[in-house]
């Protein structure tokens, strides 16, 4: 859309309004004679150096591959991401305690987090803190969890929040008895879990996955590049238990075990006997057992069940026996799958990109070869987002390709001109290994955008040059004088645009980490492909168009070539 509306406005408003506000004038302010005269000296600067450069237009050539070399070994150097850290000015203290604590229990430990978050109150960074147990609305089931929500003081009142949450870490991380983490929401991330979900599944039983869990974690705390709060989603931690029958016993008794499962069944839980109509309505009948004498698992004591041979009543706890155990309080699947996920935060110095790396390593290195492991959440739509991002990127370049093929109906001079946008590429890399940034959504779309950018200068020098050949110039003489006439016009848009990203990055406040990115891509990519298009461009152009052109233009610039490699040839001495 801004591209179709700037065009419009250049093609007729612009003309409108030069017709009108422009008058010729005898002399000039001295800015613009500054300014003249300064671009008449990079001219004549250009002009020889470009001379020079197609004379060792090989050089360029390999500079040219070394260029796409670099820009493939920074693609694979610099960290990636989904998104990068954005400072929303609010983050969540999650607290977690053991399965089964009691609201008094996790009461007591939300105060201590209360009162070590007070300080960051009164050195004036938090300006709100909303503590809470337990962590959900509605009702109830557990209680064994927190939040502490804390709003921050606005940017220039504070440290940045990353430095913030690590103080809030370093204070709360000597609770003995729950675990603490804290999060700041994301503009990608669905609620305020961890960015890292790794799925590990494939196993035969949840025993089995529970011990690869465990090998897995073994690794990583042997040699942790920076996982914090690390958890999962399968704790054997949930009181439960088992009711084992004694068969024989009961066979001998004459109880079935569908009795006994059905007794168990009403009495401890509930079960739906029978429906009856009241005023047009319809009402469940449900039959339970008295909670009062069901809080310990002697109640088994007090249950009977009738035998079918002898119609007596029999003691349940004559037939069963009850073994305590610690289970999980669910059993996951993935892709129908069992599956486990462990779950963690990103320190500073880590990156989504070099956890999830790190973690499939160890994870080929430690599990067996039937384990099948995946990725949830922000980590899924970080590994989908890269092959997407990848498919963009090479479209882009096959559509360019093909619509200046359409426009210069030849293949030669789109290839010209596309083999220009790895330096547009290479710079907004090199902007990004320069700076400390990272590979992400936002930067990819910068680099995708570094594509028209790129290709701009190209479009610029090539369309001249061939402008120049029809009207009868020699190749070599075209290029050059094409490229001179163009260097105005390429510097002029080259630094209007890396102008135009440089508030971008200067930006400070909400969102500013995502409009950085964009504004260092743009800005680095746009100084080097200004500058290196103005060699590489004209060097390409003869290497490869050499033999482009109508065959009148071919058949000077051979004629031309013939004649300067005969007067170059040493006269031979006629013999005696």
């Amino acid at each position: 859309a801004a591209v179709a509306f700037s065009s419009f406005v250049a093609l007729t408003i612009s003309a409108a309004l030069a017709s009108r506000l422009l008058r010729p004038r005898e002399g000039h302010l001295r800015l613009v004679g500054l300014v003249d005269r300064a671009v008449d000296l990079a001219r004549d600067v250009y002009r020889q150096l470009l001379k020079q450069a197609l004379k060792a237009r090989w050089v360029f050539v390999g500079t040219l591959v070394f260029i796409i070399a670099a820009m493939v070994w920074l693609f694979d150097r610099i960290p990636s991401e989904y998104a990068p850290f954005e400072d929303r000015g609010a983050f969540f203290v999650i607290v977690n305690g053991p399965e089964g604590a009691t609201f008094d229990y996790m009461s007591d430990y939300m105060n201590e987090v209360e009162a070590r978050l007070l300080p960051l109150v009164e050195a004036g960074e938090i300006s709100r803190l909303l503590v809470r147990s337990p962590r959900s609305f509605g009702n109830i089931a557990n209680f064994n969890s927190g939040i502490a929500i804390s709003v921050l003081e606005p940017w220039g009142q504070r440290r940045p929040a990353q430095q913030i949450m690590a103080d809030v870490r370093q204070r709360l991380g000597d609770l003995p008895g729950v675990q603490v983490g804290a999060r700041m929401r994301q503009g990608f991330a669905q609620g305020f879990g961890n960015p890292v979900q790794f799925v590990i599944g494939g196993g035969t039983d949840y025993e089995t996955l529970a011990g690869w869990r465990d090998d897995l974690l073994e690794a990583i705390r042997q040699d942790n590049p920076g996982l914090i709060n690390i958890d999962w989603d399968y704790k054997e931690t949930q009181p439960q238990l088992e009711v084992l029958i004694d068969y024989d016993r009961a066979a001998e008794l004459g109880v079935t075990v569908s009795n006994i499962g059905r007794t168990l069944e009403t009495m401890l839980g509930s079960r739906r006997v029978t429906t009856y109509i009241e005023d047009g309505q319809e009402y469940d009948v449900i039959i339970e057992g008295e909670r009062e004498a069901q809080r310990s698992p002697d109640a088994l004591k007090n249950l009977y069940v009738r035998s079918d041979r002898s119609g007596e009543l029999v003691p349940l706890s004559n037939l069963v026996r009850i073994e305590n155990f610690a289970g999980s309080n669910t059993l996951n699947r993935y892709n129908r799958v069992r599956s486990i996920t462990i779950d963690a935060g990103l320190s500073e110095n880590l990156t989504l990109g070099e956890a999830l790396e790190y973690l499939r390593a160890n994870a080929r290195e430690v599990l067996p070869e039937e384990a099948i492991i995946d990725y949830k959440g922000q980590s899924r739509d970080f590994r989908q987002a890269g092959g997407s991002m990848t498919f963009v990127f090479v479209l882009g370049l096959v559509v360019v390709f093909l619509v200046l093929a359409a426009q210069f109906e030849n293949w030669i001079h789109p290839l010209v001109i596309i083999l220009g946008v790895p330096l547009a590429v290479g710079g907004g890399l090199l902007g990004l290994w320069l700076t400390g940034s990272t590979l992400n959504v936002y930067s990819q779309i910068g680099l995708v955008m570094l594509v028209g950018l790129a290709a701009k200068n190209g479009i610029l020098i090539v369309e001249f040059i061939n402008q120049l050949r029809d009207s009868g110039v020699e190749f070599e003489q075209a290029i050059v004088d094409a490229s001179v006439t163009r260097l105005r016009p390429i510097l002029m848009t080259g630094i209007t645009t890396a102008a135009g990203a440089v508030p971008l990055i200067l930006a400070f406040g909400a969102g500013a980490e995502t409009r950085q990115v964009i504004g260092i891509v743009v800005l680095f990519g746009v100084l080097v492909s200004m500058v290196l298009t103005l060699f590489i461009v004209p060097v390409l152009y003869r290497v490869l168009a050499a033999n482009t052109g109508s065959p009148e233009q071919v058949k000077r610039r051979l004629e031309r070539e013939l004649d300067e490699t005969s007067k170059s040839a040493p006269v031979s001495e006629p013999a005696a």
